[in-house]
């Protein structure tokens, strides 16, 4: 099979993004936004707009953007596509989220999957829980895994077994605001090449900061302003070549002096969800 006739393949964080799944938010399942602890309600027209101008740029950037056909059922969290799954260079791992909201996604991305042409290698179950928001390809042999509300480690240990040439390094998130609130490890770090990484490093784990110096990772500290508007959540559509949400001014001027190529988009509506550019996108195809 041909780079050009493939359709997956994502053991990376920051290859050249060539195929990637999306989910249009629609107005029918809005009204979930309380249930999922949206921090207002949106507007229908208005994310509507923000999501397909995001598209554009996807699309401008060389990536085939696929759209999930399947019924999101009132769930407006199911435009968030990084997290119901896994996908590598075998195909794609079906995960079960700890927000119970969110279960239902994977089987609906299953069907999504099936039309884009992605296998289904495995899946977790018997309590095995796990987010596509905890989980962070360093490089095609390593995946960072985050233990926390979202994901434990029985999935973690799940993740293992289906990954049997990974080496899947875990480390336990932080309390901080608790349960309710979403922290996944991907909240902490945004990979931006094979040596830099952009990283809110006063919630970092320890192992992790030493992991990141042990392997010549250059940071790009995100400071404490920025942090909750997701400054470190930051989609890389190349090495060195980053999509982020309006705003972070400061988080953005670092990134363009470690010689990122930043681009942005408007997400008031689409980030009420605490959902940055990375959430947005379940990419299927890096090269």
């Amino acid at each position: 099979m041909t780079v050009e006739e493939k359709l997956y393949g994502c053991q990376s964080m920051t290859g050249e993004l060539r195929r990637v799944l999306v989910r249009a938010p629609r107005a029918e399942d809005l009204h979930g936004w309380q249930a999922c602890s949206w921090r207002a309600e949106p507007d229908a027209a208005a994310i509507a707009q923000e999501h397909e101008a995001f598209c554009t740029l996807l699309e401008d950037g060389g990536a085939e953007v696929v759209y999930a056909e399947s019924a999101a059922k009132g769930n407006p969290d199911a435009i968030y596509t990084y997290d119901p799954a896994l996908v590598g260079d075998e195909g794609a791992l079906l995960l079960d989220p700890g927000k119970e909201i969110r279960r239902p996604e994977v089987d609906a991305m299953a069907e999504d999957f099936e039309r884009a042409g992605i296998p289904v290698t495995g899946r977790l179950g018997d309590g095995a829980r796990a987010e596509g928001g905890d989980c962070c390809w360093l490089d095609e042999h390593t995946l960072l895994a985050g233990c926390g509300y979202r994901t434990n480690e029985a999935g973690i240990a799940r993740l293992r077994e289906l990954l049997p040439g990974v080496e899947v390094v875990a480390y336990d998130l932080p309390h901080w605001h608790g349960r309710d609130e979403v922290m996944h490890l991907m909240s902490l770090i945004s990979p931006l090449a094979p040596d830099l990484a952009v990283v809110y490093e006063p919630l970092l784990p320890t192992r992790l900061a030493q992991l990141l110096d042990e392997r010549g990772v250059e940071l790009v500290p995100v400071p404490d302003e920025e942090f909750e508007s997701m400054g470190s959540n930051v989609l890389a559509l190349a090495p060195r070549v980053a999509l982020a949400v309006e705003g972070n001014s400061r988080t953005r001027e670092r990134m363009e002096r470690a010689g990122v190529e930043v681009l942005t988009y408007r997400g008031e509506e689409l980030s009420k969800g605490d959902g940055g550019p990375t959430c947005l996108t379940r990419p299927l195809l890096r090269a």
